[in-house]
């Protein structure tokens, strides 16, 4: 079960997982997805418009006109300074739902005639009075895509019928309750409700109603007759542009700076303010008005395509396909890197096409897709290799010094599976007079204590063969073969041989004392090195295989190790090491002495053996 749940093939269904939910679009994809528009956002030059000035009834203006709400007759004071300083429109998001308790309604009515004045009206859910509708001309079927309001609430008839324009106030904050987005045409039933942003358009344009073009998909432009098509999504909402700094002066000040510009009247002074949440930061609610309309005069509108959610899905699934197969034949390393630099290019990309094209196109999910799909793949690898140490370790420890085993386990492409020539050294070791050590434990039934000594002598001599890199091909009793060059590289292959040889000698000596002291017989070693080309690699049958080498070189220390019984050294027992010309040749730091040319089984030619040279103890 585990390799099914580990097999590289299983990411296939983590990425399958990640397009299915985000196909479905549910809210986590959606806050990541407007989140990521933030950013791009984010990345926009602020600029300071040109067209649109807010005057604000802040605490100055309290403190000269007195507490809010005003007498009437003041804010049309305000709209007659505003109209003598040269202003353009003028936008007053102010619900005057109730009759004025001062009554003074008439001198605010006479000021809103011909004078380019847009007040406000907004939705409701519990009540439906003097709203002002304003018809559009459909093409297609809008109505089902537009955002509907049980009832709206308008301003009193005196006030509605005079001013130039009406304009629905609500906005219409997204799931994470920030505004990003503001509809331009609302329902009420079967009524139609413009947004101020829109109406101020009309106005301007002298137009009576508006035009509106839906699909199948939805919504798709709002026109005024005159003004250039503003393209929307599927609700008739267009996307702020929030980079706008508009230019702010107190109602109180001189109002000289208005001159030509579009006026948005606003309320900010301290506990009358309300405020809503916005991409990049808190804003006053009537700051959204004044976004939208210079988005409008300027047609710097933020387009979301139609199909950007079928080339966002293809794209995510692009590249969970590529770091899958990447993760399959490429190291870590290279699957980290194009994880990041996937990331970096799908941020890189969607900012690019914003900047240039103010498209907006989600890079949250990919990243997401690219990050979730490339770490299970990595994962999955990981767990693959790992098992191939694990395997390369239970192969090797026994033969192989640890160290040698770690290095395999780090570069397994250095264990070539199969057979590879090469030249190796080769060692066959065994102890000399063996028969009386066996006999004493027989005589003295006590078994046990002959394989205690030969797993003594069996562990003393392999750590010196592991210490000098060599590899430990087999047991043979109280024999041992080993080999140097390979599966790891080793230069110096026949002087190690040699070394361990001459090590191995002297461990004996040592083990001759404890044998001495337990009253065991006398013990020797007798080792043959030779030096030449095999074939060395896993070998065996299919059910049962182990590293091993095989060729005439080997048998050549073998028979080399045989021979140290017909020779003696200057203590009389038997030579320890023999070793070839073909591994003489080849060393560097320990001298020879030729100890004669014999004739082995299997070659014509003679051989000419050799031994240390040991210095005088």
């Amino acid at each position: 079960m585990t390799k099914i749940l580990t097999h590289w093939l299983v990411a296939f269904i983590t990425l399958s997982l990640l397009a299915f939910l985000r196909v479905q679009d549910g809210g986590l994809t959606e806050t990541l997805r407007l989140k990521s528009f933030d950013y791009l956002q984010s990345t926009d030059v602020i600029t300071t418009s040109q067209d649109i000035i807010i005057v604000e009834i802040d605490e100055r203006s309290i403190e000269a006109n007195g507490q809010w709400p005003w007498p009437r007759d003041k804010i049309a004071d305000l709209i007659w300074q505003l109209r003598q300083n040269g202003a353009g429109m003028i936008i007053l998001p102010i619900l005057f739902a109730e009759d004025d308790r001062f009554g003074q309604d008439m001198p605010l009515a006479e000021a809103l005639v011909g004078n380019g004045i847009i007040i406000g009206q907004v939705g409701t859910i519990q009540t439906n009075k003097n709203a002002v509708p304003r018809g559009v001309a459909k093409i297609g079927d809008p109505m089902p895509w537009l955002f509907e309001w049980p009832g709206m609430l308008g301003p009193i008839e005196l006030l509605g019928l005079n001013a130039d324009g009406v304009g629905v106030l609500n906005i219409a904050p997204e799931i994470d309750g920030v505004t990003r987005r503001l509809p331009l045409i609302m329902t009420v039933g079967e009524e139609t409700y413009p947004a101020v942003a829109i109406e101020v358009i009309r106005v301007a344009v002298g137009d009576p109603s508006y035009q509106i073009k839906a699909g199948e998909a939805g919504v798709q432009a709002v026109r005024v007759p005159g003004w250039k098509t503003i393209y929307t999504d599927k609700h008739a909402r267009i996307w702020l542009r929030w980079n706008k700094d508009f230019p702010t002066i107190s109602a109180t000040d001189d109002l000289s700076d208005v001159q030509g510009k579009v006026v948005v009247i606003g309320l900010t002074a301290e506990g009358l303010a309300t405020t809503i949440a916005s991409p990049s930061g808190t804003q006053y609610s009537h700051t959204p008005i004044a976004v939208s309309v210079e988005t409008i005069i300027n047609g710097d509108n933020i387009q979301r395509t139609d199909l950007a959610d079928a080339y966002e899905l293809i794209y995510l699934i692009v590249c969970g396909l590529l770091l899958i197969i990447a993760s399959r034949f490429l190291h870590y390393y290279f699957v980290a890197g194009a994880i990041l630099l996937l990331g970096a290019g799908t941020v890189y990309g969607a900012t690019f096409v914003y900047q240039n094209y103010l498209l907006l196109f989600d890079f949250s999910w990919p990243i997401v897709t690219t990050t979730l799909v490339g770490l299970h793949s990595v994962f999955n690898r990981f767990v693959r290799e790992f098992r191939l140490k694990q395997q390369i370790r239970k192969q090797f420890e026994t033969y192989l010094d640890p160290r040698q085993v770690a290095i395999l386990q780090k570069h397994p492409e250095k264990l070539k599976l199969g057979g590879e020539r090469r030249e190796m050294s080769f060692l066959f070791m065994d102890i000399v007079g063996f028969t009386p050590i066996s006999e004493y434990y027989k005589n003295n039934n006590d078994p046990e204590g002959l394989v205690a000594v030969i797993n003594d002598y069996l562990n003393r001599m392999t750590k010196i063969v592991l210490a000098n890199g060599g590899t430990v091909d087999k047991y043979m009793g109280d024999c041992i073969m080993a080999f140097w060059n390979a599966p790891l590289d080793c230069k110096d292959h026949a002087e190690m041989a040699v070394k361990t040889a001459i090590e191995c000698a002297d461990e004996t000596e040592k083990l001759k004392q404890v044998f001495k002291q337990k009253g065991l017989p006398d013990i020797n070693i007798g080792s043959g090195v030779n030096t030449g080309t095999c074939i060395v690699g896993n070998m065996g049958s299919d059910t049962r295989f182990d590293y091993s080498v095989v060729g005439d070189a080997v048998n050549l220390a073998a028979r080399l190790e045989a021979q140290t019984r017909n020779y003696k050294d200057d203590n009389g027992n038997v030579l320890p090491l023999l070793y070839s010309s073909y591994t003489r040749d080849q060393l560097q730091n320990i001298e020879s002495i030729e100890v004669d040319k014999i004739k082995v089984k299997g070659k014509q030619e003679l051989v000419t053996i050799y031994k240390p040279k040991r210095k005088a103890p």
